[in-house]
């Protein structure tokens, strides 16, 4: 992007704002900005060239810092940018990947003053070493600042994974190892193949990451962000830049969810090729193959980034194998210096057998065993984004994203709550199809002014979301194959029907602003107002037995709903930054999540819900420091939330109907989701990383070695609730130490990384139900073990060439990290025994 102006959070000349709108109200847009433009003031113009000392090409993508503006600059294709200042001279500091750094003072004793600087390449045949410092040293330069692009993130705990940056099994997603940094996070081991995400935090569910927003680029990449917020893509890590995780503050500006944002950023076209090719294979234990390619380059105006990654294997259990094609297309054209419009298509679709969940006892016995022949998984998905970016001025940017989502998933199989019970391989299978039809558009502008001698940044944006879904539950084949089509009349008392639509409308204003207070404080106010329609049309069908499995009422009922709900939240966030080694943080703000119809209607045989379900409501706060000192990094907070009408999950006996239609207790116990109480969980985050060497050899090769610590501790509690046995007891999915450590180390073209992950023991449910080994018939009630895993990961590179390996799980811990009440169990889901992989990697 053409001089994407960033800001740094230390600097009190930062200034954001943001605006969404939706396209018919461009008229806003126009009138706002004639005024927000006669704020600026007569300004000098430097017109800087960046170029290649030896070739004498323009260089892209070349980061410029000016001191006086506090602005972190970036050349265009043409190697070009430019810097607006009432300073009389400019402070830079230019940096560029592969390229010596080099500090300029520019005097501007003109209108406009134009200077060509050229920048001398570092050797050619860099080692590992090197690139990954370069990097580091250019990510310090671009972490989430107080202003980015279109956002603000000042007052907000904002933590950023760097991809290039980590020595890692990403080929398989390993999120243990590609999160290990980011506080307090909860993950789902379900597969060995990373092709799903699953991570929760502070308390909540980690089910495909659906108490986060998650986007990519900037964008909605979940099914429903509304109706059912569950992601059931996760873009591949060796596609990724960076991936950015702003906790619970971020509901004011991306949703009102209560864990806050998870974006993932793709690679961009590279700036300085016409043409460039990656590709990485891997293979791995238990028939694992996965292969990434990836076309990269800028022909004139146009930039081009796509890949196509293929995964297969089969799976450390039986009956687990899985195929998954996944092609990522992004185009871009530079319409001017200041504006550019891109085009982003992803595809997906995989098939997964599932091999079903275990008790207790039958996991202990064998985890690697399965009952579950006939179960499959199925997911098609298509997302469309068109983006405009353009920037009016050096204070004022502006972005509009149009989105829009293709989507289904399919699931067939034998899901019992007895399961340790045989499959009955002439019953039919328990078929659930949803499909996925939703377009939106954001649009937001951030705006740069003054309040008399300070600076100031405000932000304002809306954006308009719909979505079409429907929903169908019935009886599948008797089959063993993934056969997603309806047996018909062929089971007339199937007992799990139902067919919905489930049609949502969203309209969201947002607005935050900076204001500083002097060089060191600033303070961020900021609004969300919602305005929520979700809509449930459809018929579900019941039928009753008796003892004896004897029919002896069948109906078919509607169930309309519509709820409408005008939310409007509110929220602050305070920096004080007593110097550059040192920023104290703070930050508060309202959240609401609303229940999902989707949820509510399908039938599982594993748990109840509710039928008086309600939305919870409630806030976040936090407040900390970061800084560094000396060769340390660090970051500590406290936290807080408040949860009110939280749902969750407790155990109630189950109930059957005799033929009189008498109720009577089947003696089992199932779990029902309702509205559990008021809950309120708080803790301590803190990372520290140090940089133990960091150093050359009298040969002058370089080595590295830094250790980090990663713990959160939390406490919780139900403060109230209506059930009985609830108040006083710990929520659900909260250990109450979650500890990633290790050591990564670098000599020459050499990297590698050793991990230990470990979780205390945490509850499933609200009733804090305890573990019992020999538990043979659910596996779906108890508690979840404490567990520890270490990782080992190594990566050598010659010239164009790269090779990977690392043993996953390397002490071979036997664990689990999930009790399904639906698929992929019901019950015990095991993760993966120990593991290898290897993958060799060409970039050319």
């Amino acid at each position: 992007m053409d001089c994407d102006n960033k800001y740094d959070s230390s600097d009190s000349m930062i200034i954001g704002t943001r605006l969404r709108l939706l396209p018919y109200y461009h008229y806003y847009l126009t009138i706002i900005l004639t005024l927000l433009c006669t704020c600026v003031s007569a300004q000098n113009v430097l017109k800087l060239s960046l170029v290649n000392q030896e070739s004498k090409a323009p260089l892209a993508a070349v980061e410029v810092f000016a001191e006086e503006t506090g602005q972190v600059y970036e050349s265009n294709r043409k190697g070009t940018l430019s810097i607006s200042s009432e300073s009389p001279t400019l402070t830079l500091t230019i940096l560029a990947i592969g390229f010596n750094s080099r500090q300029e003072v520019v005097s501007l004793n003109a209108p406009i003053v134009e200077q060509t600087i050229f920048l001398r390449p570092l050797q050619q045949d860099l080692t590992a070493v090197t690139v990954i410092a370069e990097t580091e040293k250019r990510a310090a330069m671009t972490r989430l600042r107080a202003v980015e692009g279109t956002a603000i993130y000042a007052g907000k705990k904002t933590e950023v994974v760097r991809l290039e940056a980590l020595t890692a099994n990403k080929a398989t997603n390993l999120a243990r190892q590609i999160y290990g940094q980011v506080s307090g996070l909860n993950i789902y081991e379900s597969d060995d193949a990373g092709l799903q995400l699953s991570i929760g935090g502070r308390g909540l569910d980690p089910n495909r990451s659906a108490s986060f927003n998650t986007r990519q680029n900037g964008y909605d990449i979940s099914a429903d962000v509304l109706g059912y917020p569950e992601s059931y893509y996760s873009p591949p890590a060796e596609a990724l830049t960076e991936v950015q995780v702003v906790r619970g503050a971020a509901s004011l500006q991306y949703g009102t969810q209560f864990g806050g944002l998870v974006n993932f950023i793709f690679r961009e076209p590279d700036p300085r090729k016409k043409l460039s090719f990656t590709s990485r294979q891997t293979i791995g234990s238990n028939a694992l193959f996965t292969s990434f390619n990836s076309l990269s380059g800028t022909v004139g105006k146009v930039g081009y980034y796509g890949y196509f990654n293929y995964k297969r294997g089969d799976g450390f259990r039986p009956n687990s194998g899985f195929n998954s094609r996944n092609a990522y297309l992004h185009l871009d054209y530079e319409v001017a210096e200041n504006s550019r419009i891109s085009l982003e298509y992803t595809y997906l679709d995989y098939l997964a057998q599932q091999a079903g969940g275990l008790t207790d006892a039958q996991f202990y016995t064998d985890p690697r065993q399965s009952n579950r022949t006939r179960n499959w998984f199925e997911v098609d998905w298509q997302l469309f984004n068109l983006r405009w970016e353009h920037r009016l001025s050096d204070r004022t940017n502006i972005s509009l994203n149009i989105f829009g989502l293709d989507a289904a998933r399919r699931a067939v199989g034998f899901r019992t709550n007895r399961v340790s019970q045989v499959d009955d391989l002439s019953a039919p299978r328990d078929l659930i199809v949803g499909e996925f039809n939703n377009w939106g558009a954001e649009g937001r502008v951030l705006h740069r002014y003054q309040i008399g001698e300070r600076n100031a940044v405000f932000l304002l944006g809306a954006k308009y979301y719909k979505a079409d879904n429907t929903a169908f539950q019935g009886p599948g084949t008797n089959g063993a194959d993934a056969d997603f089509s309806l047996a018909g009349r062929e089971f007339p008392n199937y007992p799990n029907q139902s067919s919905f639509i489930f049609p949502n409308r969203n309209l969201a204003l947002f607005g935050e602003h900076i204001f500083y207070l002097n060089d060191k404080l600033s303070f961020t106010p900021g609004a969300r107002f919602e305005y929520i329609r979700t809509e449930s049309s459809g018929t579900f069908r019941r039928i009753d037995f008796d003892l004896a499995g004897n029919p002896i009422r069948d109906e078919e009922l509607p169930d309309n709903r519509t709820f409408e709900r005008n939310i409007f939240l509110l929220g602050l966030g305070l920096s004080y930054r007593s110097s550059e080694q040192l920023e104290f943080f703070a930050n508060i703000s309202q959240n609401y999540r609303s229940v999902t119809f989707n949820d509510i209607r399908t039938v599982n045989p594993s748990f109840s819900v509710d039928p008086d379900i309600r939305d919870e409501n409630g806030y976040t706060a936090d407040a900390g420091l970061r800084g560094t000192l000396g060769q340390v990094s660090y970051t500590a907070n406290l936290f807080g939330l408040r949860y009110n009408d939280r749902l969750g999950e407790v155990l109630i006996p189950e109930v059957s109907i005799r033929a009189d239609g008498t109720e009577v207790r089947t003696g089992r116990i199932i779990r029902q989701r309702g509205n559990i109480g008021a809950a309120f969980i708080y803790g301590l985050e803190s990372l520290l990383e140090w940089k133990a060497l960091d150093n050359k050899t009298a040969g002058g090769r370089p080595y590295t070695l830094s250790l980090f610590a990663n713990t959160s501790i939390t406490r919780s509690t139900y403060t109230s609730s209506e059930i009985a046995g609830v108040e006083g007891n710990e929520v659900e999915f909260i250990p109450l130490l979650n500890l990633k450590t290790g050591l990564r180390f670098g000599y020459g073209n050499l990297l590698g990384s050793l991990q230990y992950s470990y979780l205390s023991e945490q509850f499933t449910d609200a009733s804090n139900a305890p573990q019992d080994r020999a538990d043979n018939q659910s596996g779906i009630v108890g508690s979840i073990p404490a567990y520890g895993i270490m990782d080992l990961s190594l990566s050598y590179r010659w010239k164009k060439l790269s090779l990977e390996t690392g043993i996953t799980n390397l002490l071979d811990e036997v664990y689990f990290t999930r009790r399904a009440t639906g698929y992929p169990g019901p019950g015990i889901i095991p993760s993966a025994p120990r593991a290898l992989y290897l993958t060799v990697g060409v970039a050319l």
